[in-house]
């Protein structure tokens, strides 16, 4: 499997961009695309997944340009959008089997797919209630459901961890990590803490542009070595921050204990191992 992205631009009106001659090669398994809110993480998705067209630029699968033939990509697609909307008087079965009609999904064994997935996703036991009486929690698993009922073989969840609870969260790493082997798993997220216990490659991207795309150790390997912690008063903090590029800040009695970024450290503070937080700041900070 490859998804070949080439030159590929997005304009709203004249002067807004949400993409920039943006470039990146997407093979089997899991890639992490991280940045801030307003990258142009889900102007990205769009276009993969042709909700969206380009202003220019390609996208193939496979050799295959999915910008004039967009049902190519659309047949082995699962999807779950950031704002994702269920019908809130249908209860999980009864939507999830709306959802296969409308992919095209169908047959004896669907009811026992619609179990297994509901298993999965640890809604079994609630899967004849109403969806308007779910949880945030619970409507974003039956979302991440419905992307996997055609047993798709490019996969895109965009934000998929919001409201999960830390216990879901891992279940939900557990699943897609089981897919990953024969398929393309696009995860986009701003939380760097869903990417980095998953992802074979990371890509980051900051105004409409790539950064970096690279696995997860080379490009920890770009802020080695600019990492810092050191101890700061706590009628000191405001000044630091406005200073340096913090991490994250803790506080302990009458000081804060600071990570942060700095090519000329302050004298006395400590040079601590790199993380993919460390290195997701320091390339969209700098």
């Amino acid at each position: 499997m490859e998804l070949a992205i080439n030159n590929l631009t997005k304009k709203y009106g004249s002067k807004k961009l949400g993409l920039s001659d943006y470039s990146i090669n997407i093979t089997s398994g899991i890639l992490g695309l991280l940045g801030p809110n307003g990258a142009g993480k889900s102007t990205l998705i769009k276009m993969i997944s042709s909700i969206s067209k380009p202003t220019k630029g390609s996208i193939s699968l496979n050799g295959n340009d999915i910008l004039k033939s967009p049902n190519y990509i659309r047949k082995m697609l699962g999807y779950l959008p950031q704002d994702f909307g269920v019908y809130p008087n249908l209860n999980a079965f009864e939507f999830l089997s709306y959802m296969a009609a409308m992919k095209g999904v169908g047959g004896k064994g669907l009811h026992r797919r619609i179990e297994k997935l509901l298993m999965e996703v640890n809604l079994i036991e609630s899967a004849n209630n109403q969806l308007g009486t779910y949880s945030g929690g619970m409507i974003q698993r039956i979302g991440i459901a419905q992307a996997l009922l055609n047993d798709p073989k490019v996969i895109i969840f965009d934000e998929p961890t919001v409201g999960l609870d830390p216990e879901e969260r891992l279940r939900f790493r557990d699943l897609i990590s089981d897919l990953a082997n024969d398929r393309i798993i696009i995860l986009s997220s701003h939380i760097v803490s869903d990417i980095e216990t998953i992802a074979d490659e990371v890509a980051i991207m900051k105004q409409g542009e790539l950064i970096v795309k690279n696995s997860q150790e080379d490009i920890i390997q770009l802020a080695e070595g600019k990492v810092y912690e050191t101890t700061v008063s706590k009628s000191n903090i405001n000044n630091f921050k406005s200073y340096h590029t913090v991490v994250s800040s803790h506080r302990t009695q009458d000081n804060f204990r600071v990570r942060y970024i700095s090519e000329n450290p302050n004298v006395g503070a400590e040079n601590v191992t790199a993380t993919l937080e460390d290195a997701y700041i320091y390339l969209t900070k700098n």
